[in-house]
């Protein structure tokens, strides 16, 4: 069995906020628990190639914008899943962090950090 508090997990600056990876590729679980917090206002070009991610949103506001423009609102209570590898913009309201609960799988190995330098979707 693995028990583990957040105050026992290390938060990886994932590029625009906190990541905090509950469980990861060495526990040998299949997938990935982190606790991710997002910086107020930002704005994350994101496509994950490697993975498939379902997130839930616990505090704050945002919105999740597809490659074709769709906008999704995110609230708490909200879920949404990246089914197709989609391409997208992940941004926070301006007035307050926001917080997820997201899976990965296959899992991450637990380092990974995006690259918001370049001119494409950051992926890893």
């Amino acid at each position: 069995m693995i028990v583990r508090g957040k105050e026992e997990v290390e938060g990886v600056d994932w590029g625009n906020g906190l990541s905090y990876r509950f469980l990861v590729e060495k526990d040998r679980m299949g997938f990935t628990v982190a606790h991710t917090v997002v910086k107020a206002g930002s704005k994350s070009p994101l496509h994950y190639r490697r993975h498939l991610e379902a997130c839930y949103c616990i505090a704050g506001r945002g919105q999740v914008v597809t490659e074709d423009g769709t906008v999704h609102e995110i609230g708490p209570g909200t879920l949404y899943a990246l089914d197709e590898h989609d391409k997208h913009y992940l941004i926070a309201a301006p007035d307050r962090d926001l917080e997820l609960v997201s899976v990965f799988n296959p899992p991450l190995r637990g380092d990974e950090r995006h690259n918001f330098d370049a001119a494409e979707y950051s992926h890893y």
